[in-house]
């Protein structure tokens, strides 16, 4: 039993390893400001006014939402930003203070219809996120699992628990990053060789259906499925 705990602290350490990877910061760009658009119409678009002119944002739509990126010298030099919001017909002025803008990359969730501002992603919205991720990779790996011949409801119980500890903490890391992050396929390999690490050692110690072998071929295929699938997912779900 002592054992057991031994190796499941060591997991949770070593799950733990990938966090410090992501990287929120690009010397070679000015700072940024990425604004999260939530309820907004289709045709939304936002401009930050300087010096009575306005500067276009870089815009991204992954599935249903829509996300500006501003790069601008300005940003995070103790200075509230104006932006012009406009769509669906209307168009309106919106500050954003000082305290919004607190890192080299701020980010912010205007909500369109209602005309308000909250300091980086909606927590909803992460929740959101996070679970679907881990859900379509519980998914295709619980697939895989079956296929190895995996019957018996402890082993079923052993991979729930090291597969949603794995997998939560790497999508909760990822949440973390950058809408616009261009480093996000390669933190996701580093990150998933860790899973891959941590994994090996909660199979081979926490399920004891079937040999050592099929066990490690198991985790080998099932952690090169999940990486496909997380380097898919992060171009079809926003981050």
């Amino acid at each position: 039993m002592k054992r057991k705990v031994y190796t499941l602290l060591i997991m949770i350490f070593a799950a733990c390893c990938f966090f410090p990877t992501i990287t929120y910061a690009n010397s070679a760009e000015p700072p940024a400001l990425i604004v999260i658009m939530k309820n907004a119409p289709e045709d939304v678009s936002v401009a930050i006014i300087s010096a009575e002119t306005l500067q276009e944002g870089e815009k991204s739509k992954t599935a249903w939402e829509t996300s500006y990126a501003f790069y601008n010298r300005d940003i995070g030099s103790n200075k509230e930003i104006k932006i012009k919001v406009s769509g669906n017909g209307t168009s309106y002025d919106q500050i954003i203070g000082k305290q919004y803008l607190t890192g080299y990359n701020s980010i912010v969730t205007l909500d369109f219809s209602a005309q308000t501002i909250t300091a980086g992603k909606l927590l909803s919205r992460s929740i959101l996120l996070v679970t679907l991720r881990v859900f379509f990779t519980l998914a295709i790996e619980g697939v895989i699992f079956f296929l190895f011949g995996f019957r018996d409801k402890n082993s079923w119980l052993a991979f729930l628990i090291i597969n949603l500890l794995t997998q939560g903490i790497l999508n909760v890391v990822l949440n973390g990053a950058s809408p616009f992050a261009s480093y996000l396929i390669l933190n996701l390999i580093l990150m998933e060789f860790w899973v891959f690490i941590t994994e090996i050692i909660g199979v081979l110690v926490f399920i004891k259906e079937h040999g050592k072998f099929r066990r490690l071929s198991y985790v080998l295929v099932a952690n090169f499925a999940s990486l496909v699938l997380g380097g898919y997912l992060i171009t079809v779900l926003p981050i």
